[in-house]
């Protein structure tokens, strides 16, 4: 029971930490009410969990193991649903209806899109 603990927390701190430095990206080099941060990383995340998944499906180049890393740790502590839900929250509360709905419907969309489109590489490559 060690071993799969070791590797989602290994992996969800590689993933937190990436999380973090797109979002401090984002801080420092754009100034807007919609939560750019937030979205890009669920979008990627959508995408990397297509891609690994896809991967397993398609052979047995990623092992039990390396799917629990990289699917549940990294890309566990890397998407951040619960950011996303207070980032609409405080868009609703701010009145900021257009910016609320377009957050939610593409994050919504595009990340559904992520995934199949990650999928599909694997089919491709």
């Amino acid at each position: 029971m060690l071993k799969p603990i070791l590797l989602v927390g290994f992996g969800g701190f590689i993933g937190s930490v990436a999380r973090f430095l797109v979002s401090k990206y984002f801080q420092e080099n754009y100034a807007t009410v919609f939560p750019w941060s937030t979205f890009t990383v669920n979008i990627l995340g959508s995408l990397l969990i297509g891609i690994i998944f896809g991967i397993s499906e398609k052979s047995d180049l990623i092992s039990s193991d390396m799917r629990l890393f990289l699917a549940v740790g990294i890309c566990g502590g890397f998407t951040t649903f619960s950011t996303f839900s207070n980032d609409a929250f405080l868009l609703l509360r701010g009145q900021e209806w257009i910016r609320f709905a377009l957050y939610m419907s593409l994050s919504f969309f595009l990340g559904l899109m992520a995934v199949y489109f990650g999928r599909l590489l694997t089919k491709i490559f």
